[in-house]
């Protein structure tokens, strides 16, 4: 399958470490998942990325939503639908952003452990913020290396155990009858380090009929096994019962109430309920000085029942209540050498990885309090088999490059058990593609270094996007992966109190999966290749240490993504439409104060210009900008803390368009944001010394 774990993600990390012959030394997969000072080894990564510390992930926040982290990285699009029977919306320069379940186009991992399935789909709601120590993400040509991602990578990792037991609880509430508290616990016991929480949240939501509930459990264990060697295990449980769904506004509704729920969501009381765990084990040893080896593997299960907005009772319209049975796993082996070629430095990761996901998948009719008859029955699964060799040279004490490969291949079968339809809708189909990517960085000085790079991506659908076809309910064997070209140039520059990230990029997508027809009498929506599209901007990021405790931070994307070629299967032209859920421009930026004495306060703003939500171009989000005001006091009396805290978000109570759904069925295109709304918490730390 199409995971990149800690072997590569090392690998692009000794870049820095590359300042001459001398110094070059092997940076072990380890120390890059639990490094203590992971921001200085992407500093010459010829890519753009981005790393978020643990005091910027959600402070002084609910912590509950990976939307509330991403906000600080540009190239990155990441937003609370206000609706937690879907996952937040994550796009990568434009990759992602018509995702109607999940993350797809961009990968998500964390210690090494993928969080995203084997056909690419990703589940954000499984990272333990509560636990993160900081989290990178990576875009631009260097992602492909990670394989099935068109969009970029981003990897979380947990904080390292506390040398001595500490135990935090932390609580808030705010609007709309929200609640949330966890319990969280860390240490360090000889060669053991633990790392646990467990998490619960309730919440109404803004809108009617959006009532839901979560509960999490996550561990991570770390063992030391002797100097050479290391293990993680990594736990992750999530369980959401009954939540329910609101659906996407029309224009109409929008207008009329903006919290009401869209269309049949009473008449059918749509809802999803959910249950994941999964497993994840990552070894790494030093064989010798110059080799090292990784072994991972990871397994688990996810439970789905969905209850839509139709009946979908024909005979080969699938349901409108869906009931999934996921199993899931693989591993990899990787290798790592330090040597030299041609008397130059040199870094080599080779491996090889493999993904199982198997699902069996039902089909209801939807009688609103209750499922129906059968109406689909079928076993679905997917296998991924990869490939991958990458290099990194020494060539100057100025000059480093990259270049590698990644050979993948996807499987996709169905098994058609459902025959009362008179149709066997039974099939597979196989997907191969070679990923090449090569970068090349030079250190212009101490403080500046200047990079480019160019890549191939590749990207399968999504069980999801195959799951129907315009007239049935059988797998579109039809539709086809993307595939992109990638270039980028950029620079980074750090001195003092100030750290600058510039990147420009290039890139020109075949076979863009895009909404096709709608499923006939049902209005569920498929999906089809467009013919090709461009996507082009700049990313803009600037973070400055002030006088007087006072930090500033900016991060700014232009990005233009439109249709080169398409013709939709209804015989419209949309060649040179914008693509729906873009905006051509994003905007964060904080001035932060935060004295010596424990308190810190910020203020934060949030802008997005407009977003189309058809390929039409005819229906629009208009831009909007809203302001965000936080506070908090951490205050320390012996082996306990206290740390009150206190947000509210959209200070001026404007009414906006807080995320879209991209050609949503019957024009329920609209997901408002809240007006203004309030949250106030209070975290307690009790540490044995």
């Amino acid at each position: 399958m199409t995971h990149r774990t800690a072997t590569v993600a090392a690998i692009l990390a000794t870049l820095a470490g590359h300042v001459s012959a001398a110094e070059s030394s092997l940076k072990l997969p380890t120390q890059t998942i639990l490094g203590t000072d992971p921001a200085a080894a992407n500093d010459r990564l010829p890519s753009a990325s981005s790393h978020i510390d643990s005091d910027q992930i959600s402070p002084y926040s609910l912590g509950a939503n990976l939307s509330e982290s991403l906000q600080r990285s540009p190239g990155i699009l990441a937003l609370n639908r206000q609706n937690y029977a879907q996952d937040v919306q994550i796009s990568s320069r434009g990759f992602g952003a018509r995702a109607q379940f999940g993350v797809r186009g961009v990968r998500l991992i964390q210690d090494g452990i993928p969080l995203t399935m084997p056909d690419g789909q990703g589940q954000p709601a499984l990272f333990d913020l509560d636990g993160m120590q900081y989290f990178d993400v990576l875009r631009g040509p260097l992602s492909a290396l990670y394989g099935n991602a068109s969009g970029g990578i981003i990897q979380g990792f947990t904080e390292a155990a506390p040398l001595h037991p500490t135990l935090d609880s932390r609580s808030a509430i705010g609007s709309d009858n929200l609640w949330r508290s966890r319990l969280k616990y860390g240490g360090q016991h000889g060669d053991l380090s633990i790392n646990a929480n467990v998490s619960r949240l309730e919440t109404d939501g803004y809108r009617d009929h959006s009532k839901a509930q979560r509960d999490m459990a996550n561990l991570r264990l770390g063992w030391d096994i002797d100097d050479a060697s290391s293990l993680t295990l990594l736990l992750n449980s999530l369980d959401q019962p009954e939540t329910q769904d609101p659906l996407g506004l029309t224009e109409e509704s929008l207008k009329e109430d903006r919290r009401q729920p869209g269309g049949a969501a009473v008449a059918f009381d749509t809802r999803k309920s959910v249950q994941h765990e999964q497993i994840g084990l990552n070894y790494q040893r030093r064989l010798t000085n110059d080799d090292q080896l990784t072994v991972m593997i990871y397994g688990g299960q996810r439970d789905v029942q969905q209850y839509l907005g139709f009946t979908g009772g024909g005979s080969s319209q699938g349901g409108g209540v869906i009931e999934l049975d996921r199993k899931f796993g693989g591993g990899e082996l990787g290798w790592q050498r330090q040597t030299e070629l041609f008397n130059l430095p040199v870094e080599l990761a080779a491996g090889l990885t493999y993904g199982y996901q198997g699902e069996g998948r039902k089909g209801f009719a939807n009688n609103g309090d209750d499922k129906g008859d059968l109406k689909r029955d079928e076993f679905n699964r997917v296998d991924s088999k990869e490939a991958y060799l990458i290099s990194t040279w020494a060539l100057t004490n100025q000059w480093s490059l990259t270049a590698g490969f990644r050979h993948s291949r996807v499987e996709f079968e169905s098994e058609d058990d459902f025959l009362s339809d008179g149709s066997d809708d039974s099939g597979s189909v196989d997907y191969q593609q070679t990923t090449p990517a090569l970068g090349i960085s030079y250190q212009w000085s101490p403080a500046l270094t200047l990079y480019a790079a160019a890549g191939q991506g590749f990207e399968t659908p999504t069980f999801q996007e195959l799951a129907y076809r315009p007239s049935g309910s059988g797998l579109n064997f039809d539709l086809q992966p993307s595939e992109s070209r990638n270039a980028e140039a950029g620079l980074k520059f750090r001195h003092g109190n100030t750290r600058l990230d510039a990147a420009v990029f290039y890139t020109r997508v075949e076979d863009e999966i895009v909404t096709g027809a709608l499923q006939d009498n049902v209005g569920r929506s498929t999906y089809a290749n467009a013919g090709q599209s461009n996507r082009q901007g700049l990313e803009f990021a600037l973070e400055q240490r002030l006088a007087y405790g006072f930090n500033a931070y900016l991060a700014y994307t232009y990005l233009e993504a439109k249709f080169d070629e398409y013709i939709h299967s209804d015989g419209q032209d949309y060649s040179g439409n914008y693509l729906p859920g873009v905006p051509r421009h994003s905007l964060y930026a904080e001035l932060e104060w935060a004295p010596s004495n424990g308190f810190s306060t910020a203020l934060e703003a949030q802008s997005l210009s407009q977003r189309y939500a058809t390929d039409d171009n005819q229906s629009k989000a208009p831009g909007y900008a809203v302001f965000n005001w936080r506070a908090g006091y951490r205050q320390e009396l012996g082996s306990w803390a206290l740390e009150p805290f206190a947000r509210i978000d959209n200070l001026a109570d404007k009414q906006y368009i807080g995320s879209l759904i991209v050609n949503g069925a019957v024009s329920r295109y609209y997901e408002p944001a809240p007006e203004r709304n309030w949250l106030v918490g209070v975290g307690l730390q009790y540490r044995w010394d």
